[in-house]
């Protein structure tokens, strides 16, 4: 069965996105600000938060660029404005990170101190590792100027994950909290630079929280997985963490069982909610994440939409 769902992810690729998207639907919000805006209004309404994510990345033309920057912008006020109870995801890359980090600073930094303005915060995501030193850098200048205002992404698959939050904790954050989400990663990356087998990941993912615990980080646990949810309860009562300084993060669309089960523990819950036109790679992504997933694609095509 393994070998049957990677095979069609892998076809998924070649077929029209009119059919990834009886999969992506559940997953994603909407094309649309108005959509995200929605779906956020719902969730809060449930007593979840939310972290919106306009979807792409890699970017490198300077007029997408713009037009992302005035998105996010747009976005933020609309938030605001509805008075919703959500952060904001950013991939830096949409900025062109790669290209011109200087310039990718100034687009993030226009972003942080707009969501600064009305005490908002905003989450730098981390992507591969060509990535991950330019943006714990660029973590690092944002956090100096808006210490109670951004925070970023470590992935636990990552060999270099411990070391990274060693580092971080000699870098002097301006008076805030440091403030980071550990999750497992998705990246196809080298067996020298990541972890492959599960129980190692999810290792390094309980090691790497254990010792943000111990610095006394705000932590942002993401994760579906029910062993690491357990294993994050244990450490939280070895190390008395407070419900106040770590909080849980869950993709939309995704165990709503486990959700509520962690819910009614009394910790908070953030749901990441992405939208926009690029959803057909962040959704082929989650899909080479979790094979799994498959059945539900197979299954919609017989139930009516």
């Amino acid at each position: 069965m393994k070998l049957f769902n990677n095979l069609i992810v892998e076809i998924l690729q070649y077929l029209p996105k009119s059919f990834v998207w009886i999969f992506s639907k559940r997953y994603i919000a909407g094309n649309t600000l108005e959509d995200a805006l929605r779906v956020t209004k719902n969730l809060n309404d449930q007593g979840i938060k939310t972290t919106i994510d306009l979807l792409g990345e890699f970017i490198t033309s300077n007029e997408k660029i713009r037009n992302h920057q005035a998105e996010y912008i747009r976005l933020i006020e609309n938030a605001i404005h509805a008075g919703l109870d959500n952060s904001f995801s950013v991939k830096p890359t949409m900025f062109g990170l790669l290209q011109d980090e200087e310039m990718c600073y100034r687009h993030m930094r226009d972003l942080v101190a707009k969501a600064a303005s009305d005490n908002r915060f905003v989450r730098i995501d981390m992507e591969d590792t060509l990535c991950t030193d330019r943006e714990i850098e660029l973590y690092k200048q944002l956090l100096t100027e808006f210490p109670e205002h951004v925070g970023i992404v470590f992935q636990s698959y990552l060999r270099r994950t411990l070391n990274d939050i060693e580092e971080l904790d000699k870098f002097e954050a301006g008076g805030g909290r440091i403030n980071i989400r550990i999750c497992k990663g998705i990246y196809n990356e080298p067996p020298d630079l990541a972890y492959k087998k599960r129980n190692e990941i999810n290792d390094n993912f309980l090691a790497a929280l254990e010792l943000m615990f111990r610095k006394k980080y705000y932590v942002a646990i993401a994760t579906h997985d029910k062993t690491l949810i357990e294993g994050a309860y244990r450490l939280i009562d070895k190390h008395h963490v407070g419900k106040a300084s770590c909080e849980f993060q869950m993709l939309y669309g995704v165990t709503p069982e486990l959700r509520k089960s962690v819910m009614s523990k009394g910790y908070t819950m953030r749901v990441y909610v992405p939208y926009g036109l690029d959803w057909f790679n962040y959704s082929l992504r989650r899909l080479k994440e979790n094979p799994r997933m498959v059945s539900y694609i197979i299954r919609a095509l017989f139930i009516r939409q």
